[in-house]
């Protein structure tokens, strides 16, 4: 630990600390104080983070639980670490703005993941896991349209459904087991027994915000709604919390094999015919988590080690990928490929950021990816799942396509849509060219990010059969969109809405509720009606048997009366003895 009060203060809290000096800023001089604000709270933060060592910090009781605000390893440091480098290239890409409700979102959203990944019980991991969906959703509603307004608030109730289900289980974990202490937990011998219902709870919890099949839109949902800049933000931040939340505590999981490989699977071609190149991005990042939940299910040290390499890396040229495109909406408007096409005459940079992060999460040689997804498909072989393999090499070749050639190809050149714009803002260009850096860097020199992988690793991803295989897949697949694009087989770009999952409750269950309350309404109609039908007919019954000289016009006796109480008496007792 260092002297200084600000180096010694929690990773996260300069963050926060940040976020609440910006509400107090106005005019010009404030706005230019804010963006300096932004820039520096990574920087400091980070050479905060440096100083600290392995271990539990900032104990505290809380109604008779231990709790521990920091715990350090290795595998929570290399997430803090990618947090605040996104942190840091997301507030540069994002000095052009002066909406501060993004600035102040933006640094609190940041310190929420760096609390969480720091987290040591369940109940600070639940506390910052909450503040991640709060914090974020701003990110959503700052765009300020009808659109962005509905997907927010579809994105905050999953968000806040995920954080009811971590609460939950963390309750029942803690009465079960007297600790709060964040831990492993054993998802192959799990039983569906209330007994084990907690460690279910948790998962399912970890499953939402990581974007597992059928929880998968909110990804697809808000993310293309989102900023040009909170977009940044969000793909570096959300699922890769989940991610080592999974890592923490559900590694060797095999159910999370099964469910990563068709995460890595059904993207692809959902990304194929999606003419929004942010939803395909969108639909990437669900296939690229596929991969790492395929490393954390098989649960090796080596697996784990590639799948939080994966997980890096992937901050990054998902993270270039997104600023590509969040410049063209930025520039143009939108970022519709079937109106998009020719921009790289006037956004060469931009292009050619573009396609540094296409080859990157393509996996190319001297690119970040290659160094980590080969790790995966490895392990995938070793641990014996071959068509885990096969799925794995098929899930490869999609992502070239779709996020590899589809988004640099349709965005930037394509035909030529006589789009004539200006280049990127000079700070969004620097954000790219910084995240263009890292990917190369980590891709030709990978020793830097394996020393600081949770587990000691001996792998050399520039072997020859490696390199040689990777090239005939990235070859194959670039012929195939070739012989595809020359036979008119690929799939055109056209201005569409495609549907997945969202199906449910976009068109099945408003059919569905609109013959239940038509349904209703006949039903009620008839009850109604049969109802005053009843009723007349009594009135009238009434009226003709209560005129003289009827029966109950007639004066009773009281021997008629004591009868008829008697006989009512004794109804009421048989039915209540029934």
């Amino acid at each position: 630990m260092s002297d200084s009060i600000i180096l010694d203060l929690p990773p996260f809290a300069l963050f926060f600390i940040g976020a609440f000096v910006l509400l107090f800023l106005r005019g010009k001089t404030g706005s230019t104080i804010a963006s300096i604000i932004t820039v520096a709270v990574p920087i400091v933060s980070f050479i905060g983070l440096l100083q600290w060592q392995h271990g539990s910090f900032n104990e505290y009781q809380l109604l008779g639980l231990e709790l521990t605000l920091i715990k350090i390893d290795k595998l929570s440091l290399l997430f803090a670490y990618i947090f605040h480098l996104a942190a840091l290239i997301g507030c540069i890409y994002a000095l052009h703005e002066k909406d501060r409700v993004q600035q102040i979102a933006s640094l609190a959203y940041a310190g929420s993941a760096i609390g969480a990944v720091f987290a040591g019980d369940w109940i600070t991991l639940f506390i910052f896991w909450e503040l991640l969906a709060l914090t974020s959703v701003f990110l959503i509603l700052a765009r300020r349209t009808e659109a962005s307004y509905l997907s927010s608030m579809r994105y905050l109730i999953i968000q806040v459904l995920s954080g009811v289900l971590l609460f939950a289980g963390a309750l029942m974990l803690i009465h079960q087991t007297g600790s709060a202490t964040i831990r492993a937990l054993d998802l192959n011998t799990a039983s569906f027994s209330l007994d084990d219902l907690a460690i279910w709870l948790i998962f399912i919890a970890y499953g939402i915000k990581c974007g597992f099949p059928f929880f998968h839109n909110w990804i697809t949902d808000a993310y293309p709604q989102a900023t040009p800049t909170g977009t940044v933000f969000l793909c570096a931040i959300t699922t890769k919390v989940a991610v080592y939340a999974l890592a923490r505590s559900f590694a060797g999981a095999d159910m999370l094999v099964t469910i990563g490989l068709i995460m890595a699977c059904f993207p692809i071609f959902f990304a194929v015919i999606e003419n929004d190149l942010r939803r395909v991005l969108a639909y990437s990042m669900i296939n690229q988590i596929g991969f790492m939940l395929c490393g954390i299910g098989i649960g090796t040290e080596m697996a784990v080690n590639g799948a939080v390499a994966t997980a890096f890396n992937h901050v990054i040229y998902k993270g270039l990928l997104m600023m590509s495109m969040g410049a063209v909406l930025y520039r143009v408007g939108h970022v519709d490929g079937s109106h998009l096409g020719g921009l790289y005459k006037s956004m060469p940079k931009t292009t050619i950021f573009s396609i540094v992060g296409a080859a990157s999460i393509s996996a190319f040689p001297l690119f970040s990816g290659f160094v980590s997804k080969s790790i995966i498909m490895l392990e995938m072989i070793h641990s014996g799942h071959t068509v885990g393999w096969l799925l794995l090499l098929f899930a490869a070749a999609g992502v070239f396509h779709h996020a590899g050639i589809k988004i640099p190809f349709f965005a930037f050149f394509a035909h030529d849509s006589g789009l004539r714009v200006k280049e990127a803002p000079t700070n969004m260009l620097v954000a790219m060219g910084i995240g263009s850096a890292v990917c190369i860097y980590i891709g030709c020199s990978p020793a830097l990010l394996y020393s600081i992988l949770p587990y000691p690793i001996d792998y050399s991803p520039y072997d020859v059969s490696h390199v040689v295989t990777q090239l005939q897949l990235l070859f194959f697949s670039a012929l195939a969109f070739v012989w595809l694009n020359l036979k008119g087989l690929y799939p055109p770009e056209l201005r569409s809405t495609n549907l997945d999952i969202e199906w449910f409750y976009r068109r099945l269950f408003p059919q569905v509720w609109t013959l239940v309350v038509r349904g209703a309404g006949c039903f009620s109609h008839c009850f109604k009606l049969g109802g005053v039908n009843i009723v007349n007919g009594l009135i009238r019954f009434a009226e003709k048997y209560s005129e003289p000289p009827a029966v109950l016009a007639r004066g009773w006796g009281v021997n008629s009366m004591l009868l008829a109480l008697l006989s009512l008496m004794i109804v009421v007792l048989v039915f209540n003895y029934l």
